[in-house]
């Protein structure tokens, strides 16, 4: 079964999420990018009740420092295998991974025997960003972060999926009038940015099934936006109570949470 995932902390100061499929010894675990230190990420690990060396594959989706954070060194240190596109792998300097360097493309499913990963591209302010939908075959998970809008190929890419993780980075009225210089306001608020909440709203409406079952908000910014928001959005395009729409904390993440 695809268990979904536990955040270890969303935002602007780090990124880290483990999708876990499979049980007992054909568990598999997926870590969806490494944007903390590499003593914040065993510290959070271990909140989880894993260590590094329960991680069996890495992915980074961009070259932003919130998203790659220790990925070398973690992966170098436990022998990971780490799954990038070429452009993000390029913007990071290539750095020798010892061979343990996947190339991830738009489209090309990554078989990870209990689980099946299936990058997307994304329109981001990154030289070849991806987002991820992840399946055991039964059940599916969109992982949508870092965009700044929804193109037909992202909606295509999360069409029917049973839970998402999905950007909810900030209130346009409050970043409009927030201290951030006009040039930041353009590029966090412009269509290679971020997602606002009404964005994500809309992405949420129009994929919306009577199968997906979980959503959580992530990346929400913390001086643009609150929680509340976040959910007001969500519970309003779904239909359901603010109380049934999660929210990836930066410095908590999320409990375990099932399909």
């Amino acid at each position: 079964m695809l268990r979904f995932l536990r955040s270890l902390g969303s935002g602007s100061s780090g990124n880290a999420t483990i999708v876990e499929a499979g049980s007992g010894h054909l568990v598999k675990r997926l870590l969806v990018d490494c944007g903390l230190t590499i003593k914040a990420l065993d510290q959070r690990l271990a909140r989880a009740g894993l260590s590094a060396c329960d991680i069996d594959a890495i992915f980074i989706t961009h070259e932003h420092g919130d998203h790659i954070g220790c990925a070398h060194a973690v992966a170098l240190r436990e022998r990971i295998p780490v799954w990038m596109s070429l452009g993000t792998f390029a913007a990071i300097g290539s750095p020798d991974f010892e061979g343990l360097r996947r190339q991830a493309i738009d489209g090309a499913s990554i078989d990870l025997g209990e689980m099946r990963v299936t990058p997307f591209t994304v329109p981001h302010d990154a030289r070849e960003p991806l987002q991820l939908r992840c399946s055991d075959g039964a059940l599916s998970l969109g992982i949508l972060t870092d965009l700044g809008h929804a193109t037909a190929h992202v909606l295509e890419q999360l069409a029917m999926c049973n839970a998402m993780l999905l950007e909810c980075n900030h209130e346009a009225a409050m970043l409009a009038a927030s201290a951030y210089p006009p040039f930041l306001k353009k590029r966090v608020g412009g269509k290679y940015g971020h997602l606002s909440n009404q964005a994500a709203a809309d992405i949420a409406r129009a994929i919306r099934h009577a199968g997906l079952r979980t959503v959580v908000a992530a990346h929400l910014s913390a001086q643009n936006n609150s929680p509340d928001l976040a959910r007001a959005a969500m519970a309003l395009a779904l239909d359901c109570s603010m109380a049934d729409i999660g929210i990836a904390d930066p410095a908590r993440g999320t409990d375990w949470i099932g399909v």
